[in-house]
């Protein structure tokens, strides 16, 4: 068996194209995660294929060339951007005689290294255990004879059995711990109901700016860091939109492409406060080329934890790396808000996102919104009367 990985531990990065579209975004997300693991990518390996080989993932061939790749660079890990089976993660460590880890558990080595809450240790722990679960196979063969010796001698337990059920205990141990901070969440969201109190819930794709926009719009000091997961456990502070009126903010995990659903099942309890809340604010990096992929694949995650009904505004963030971008609000022909562009950083738009939290949050509040159209041919009173708008919300 291997030893745990290290910081700064020197790695050979392998990507398999499966479709004829460029993945481009795809790697250079690949390499982010791996540097945030803490990883030093020293090589990286791509190729194509039809459909994964059943024993090693790669042919033989590009086997052989990560092998030697990790040999001439003297790695002493192997990451893959894809989930391995049991059995080709063993293949490839015997072939390559270093660690070999996948997607997945790449990603819950993240999560465990930015856990820092006692719900979100219990969490990532949680699903750790259930992806090792499937895997103690993997360079534990010494220990698959049955006890013996003297006095040892008994009902012919191997040490895998054992292990697999200490671990079926603690993750029993951990659902009912997590069960009872359900229990206190969802006590503390009754309350809010009573009290008439909106939740506003922040949702998107890492490292778009959330912890950013959360901090600005409440006056927080959550940590937020140019790094994907730079935070993971939960906030929720109180953001005043008019007067003493507030609405409380969450500030939840950030998503990412082919995301664990061990992770999304431990993340349960936390990923509720997403479910039940009144509106989602979906931040997206206004940057980036391919946004409709990213809405995709936060959208595929609200729609497994449940949350595809609420009410979502997307807001656009980092305008202050466009040219000549302006903070803006996009409406329907309805006049119901769907984008907001905005910069966290600058704090360009922030009072915009307040007023729109007030016109959806507030009900009983009349809301004087201005709705951008094509006017600029008429300049007549009745065309500027028609851009204003009064909702009772």
């Amino acid at each position: 068996m291997f030893d745990r990985p290290r910081a700064n531990e020197r790695a050979v990065l392998v990507h398999i194209n499966f479709s004829s579209y460029s993945d481009d975004q795809v790697i250079a997300e690949f390499i982010e995660l791996a540097r945030a693991a803490g990883a030093e990518p020293v090589a990286r390996v791509s190729g194509k294929r039809r459909k994964p080989d059943a024993k090693h993932y790669v042919g033989s061939g590009k086997a052989e060339e990560i092998r030697l790749l990790a040999e001439e660079n003297k790695a002493q890990l192997v990451i893959f951007n894809h989930s391995l089976s049991p059995g080709q993660e063993r293949n490839l460590e015997k072939l390559l005689n270093c660690r070999v880890l996948d997607r997945t558990g790449l990603i819950l080595d993240i999560f465990a290294q930015r856990a820092h809450s006692f719900e979100g240790k219990l969490q990532v722990e949680l699903a750790q255990l259930r992806h090792l679960s499937t895997r103690l196979v993997r360079g534990w063969t010494h220990l698959e004879r049955q006890k013996g010796g003297i006095g040892l001698r008994g009902p012919g337990e191997t040490q895998l059995e054992t292990d697999r059920r200490l671990i079926s205990k603690r993750i029993k141990q951990l659902n009912q711990r997590l069960d009872k901070v359900a229990q206190q969440r969802e006590g503390r969201r009754q309350m809010r109901r009573k009290r008439n109190i909106q939740t506003v819930s922040l949702v998107g794709y890492t490292n778009v700016g959330k912890s950013t926009l959360f901090n600005r719009l409440t006056g927080a000091d959550a940590y937020c860091a140019d790094q994907l997961f730079a935070t993971l456990d939960p906030t929720l502070r109180r953001v005043f939109v008019k007067g003493g009126e507030h609405v409380i903010l969450a500030d939840t995990v950030g998503f990412v492409s082919d995301l664990p659903h061990d992770l999304v099942a431990a993340f349960k309890a936390t990923l509720e406060e997403t479910r039940e809340a009144n509106l989602l604010l979906h931040v997206v990096d206004a940057t980036v080329e391919q946004q409709d992929d990213v809405i995709t694949e936060v959208e595929a995650v609200l729609r497994e934890i449940g949350a595809d009904e609420v009410p979502i505004i997307q807001v656009f963030n980092k305008i202050d790396c466009l040219d000549n971008a302006e903070p803006r609000v996009e409406r329907d022909i309805n006049g119901v808000v769907r984008r907001i562009w905005l910069s966290a950083v600058t704090g360009q738009g922030i009072d915009l996102l307040r007023q729109v939290l007030r016109e959806s949050c507030l009900p009983g509040e009349a809301i004087e919104a201005t709705i951008e159209q094509t006017m600029e041919q008429d300049k007549s009173d009745d065309a500027k009367a028609a851009a204003c708008v009064y909702y009772s919300v």
